[in-house]
């Protein structure tokens, strides 16, 4: 199980934090992700500066999950700033714009596109768009704050896509906890996504190396 830390904070001195803490356990070319909400979509606004990230030269691969409102108008200034992959939601992109959002990408190098959705969006919602993407997201959490629990029920769309995908890198995304591990592995994701659990921990390097162990 491929553990991926989040970041998801409201000013750059907080994601700054988070981010050197996530120095002490990562190694260069691990992967960090960053939720970008922008409270339309979500409830709340995270912090989301294109521009700072790249100044900071991180040795990390970003993972962007677009918590937004047209996430296209998102894409080029994150692939300028050193994304390695986004998560777009189906609940904000037409199967048009899913086309050219993973051409751009795609043109730009190679970078993943990996498809998202809310908890209590239907199977029959994202099935139009299953064919257009190898990679999938399932959030377990409302879209937008951190540290909201886990939902249970969002395993039954795991275990779907991995029958759909054999494949497929599928991620749970939201209120991961190392007593949640064991049904996320048997549902059939293999990478999960973790913010609060680890950096609201008083030691992250042993909450994030607890994660790998479960």
């Amino acid at each position: 199980m491929e553990v991926i830390p989040a970041i998801n904070c409201l000013d750059f001195r907080s994601a700054l934090k988070r981010i050197e803490d996530a120095e002490k356990f990562l190694k260069k070319g691990d992967w960090l992700h960053l939720d970008v909400a922008d409270g339309i979509f979500t409830a709340n606004k995270s912090w989301r500066n294109a521009t700072e990230w790249a100044n900071l030269r991180s040795k990390f691969n970003l993972e962007v999950h677009l918590m937004v409102e047209h996430p296209e108008n998102y894409i080029e200034q994150w692939i300028a700033a050193g994304a390695g992959r986004f998560i777009v939601h189906v609940e904000t992109i037409t199967k048009h714009m899913a086309r050219q959002i993973i051409a751009r990408a795609a043109k730009r190098g190679i970078i993943e596109v990996m498809l998202s959705s809310n908890p209590h969006t239907t199977i029959s919602r994202l099935w139009p768009y299953l064919p257009l993407f190898s990679h999938f997201q399932v959030l377990a959490v409302e879209p937008g704050l951190a540290g909201q629990k886990f939902i249970p029920v969002t395993l039954q769309k795991a275990k779907f896509l991995r029958n759909f995908a054999p494949n497929a890198k599928i991620e749970v995304d939201g209120g991961v906890v190392p007593e949640s591990i064991k049904a996320i592995k048997k549902a059939g994701a293999n990478v999960v996504v973790s913010g609060s659990y680890i950096f609201n921990s008083e030691k992250p390097k042993a909450a994030f190396k607890k994660l790998q162990k479960a």
